[in-house]
């Protein structure tokens, strides 16, 4: 008798450590979304961009962060989804991907307000949301990358009116300001840095436009009205937020029989960009360091996939108040005096990227190597 109660009691004891087990194991796979220590093998980031006519993101942002998941975890998959320019698609997307079982979205919103609903039902089912780039105006979001906004536009407007002093260009004379899309919190944060340097520098702005979508060719399509309505000599600045806006402005100058282009400014630093300003189409851009923003935002996401809280370096505030844990990077002007010494330094683009047929001159003239 003794010997089978000591039998069904080591059963028993079995059975409920294996039980246990069992259980935390469990626990341990809702923890890598939650309490830490999680495995995140196997994870599945979700990376989901908000438009095809900014040229950094299919260049720059979605190779640079899946090279660095695949770097840090070799299992680990991304799940990559363009918005194409459309809030309510990028929401379709993102259900997508939670559906698919995504750990983590890496959301950059084309609607700031509007992916606040993402954000919501991420985390409804308990899916970290890193807001990238651009600021998604929810309190439940898990984190923030980008770049001081208000800096890039400060050193947009300070490019703009440095460079027409340079030129001698009386006070009073006119600008235009192309700025970016009305649905992007960052833009509105350039238009603010911009401003701050503009008000107070003499020149006056003519006209404002905040470009939907950031579309260069409605920048395009604007810009030509204003140049029929004010005249183009009367327009001595053009303050663009970003390179492919400011192409848009460059285009509809040139067609309207502009000979000797005003300076503009830009952003992104993208090959298009970089190649007008060697050629004195354009200005300058601000350089954003993608690598660093896409690698950071990548470890990121594999933190938050092993359910770990990583603690930014900053806060930042949403518009609605709320303060979100925040890694802000430093943006650099670039004009031609250091072209070499930052994208190309960098290696964001080869030299033979850069300095084709068309351009081999105004390489040589810049010292590109």
């Amino acid at each position: 008798m003794k010997k089978s109660t000591t039998r069904a009691m080591l059963g028993v004891g079995a059975l409920l450590l294996a039980i246990t087990t069992l259980a935390g194991c469990s626990n341990g796979s809702d923890a890598s979304t939650g309490s830490g220590g999680g495995d995140a093998s196997n994870a599945k980031i979700g990376l989901l961009l908000p438009d095809s006519v900014t040229a950094r993101y299919a260049s720059a942002d979605r190779p640079l962060f899946t090279a660095e998941v695949k770097k840090q975890c070799s299992g680990c998959s991304v799940i990559y989804a363009n918005a194409d320019g459309d809030a309510s698609k990028q929401l379709q997307q993102a259900q997508s991907m939670l559906t698919q079982g995504v750990k983590v979205l890496v959301l950059d919103p084309f609607d700031g307000e509007a992916a606040a609903s993402i954000v919501q039902q991420a985390k409804a089912k308990k899916v970290p949301v890193i807001s990238y780039d651009r600021l998604i105006d929810s309190p439940d979001l898990s984190y923030y990358i980008s770049f001081d906004n208000e800096k890039v536009g400060e050193l947009q407007g300070q490019a703009l009116v440095d460079a027409l002093k340079a030129k001698n260009v009386p006070s009073g004379s006119g600008i235009i300001m192309v700025n970016g899309s009305p649905t992007d919190n960052n833009a509105s944060q350039f238009k603010k840095g911009a401003h701050s340097v503009i008000d107070s520098s003499g020149y006056k702005v003519l006209a404002e436009y905040d470009t939907p979508g950031w579309d260069p060719a409605k920048a395009q399509d604007w810009a030509a009205g204003q140049i029929s309505k004010l005249g183009a000599d009367k327009i001595t600045g053009v303050y663009a937020a970003n390179d492919d806006t400011g192409g848009g402005v460059i285009a509809a100058l040139k067609s309207a029989g502009v000979k000797t282009l005003p300076p503009v400014t830009g952003q992104d630093a993208s090959l298009a960009g970089i190649q007008r300003i060697l050629a004195g189409e354009q200005y300058m851009t601000v350089y954003k360091a993608f690598k660093p923003e896409a690698s950071k935002a990548a470890d990121l996401a594999i933190q938050f996939a092993k359910g770990d809280k990583p603690k930014g370096d900053t806060t930042v505030k949403t518009a609605k108040g709320d303060s979100v844990q925040s890694t802000l990077l430093e943006p650099v002007a670039v004009t031609t005096k250091n072209v070499q010494s930052t994208v190309v330094k960098d290696g964001l683009y080869k030299v033979t990227q850069i300095c084709t047929s068309a351009y081999t001159s105004a390489c040589d003239a810049a010292g590109i190597k």
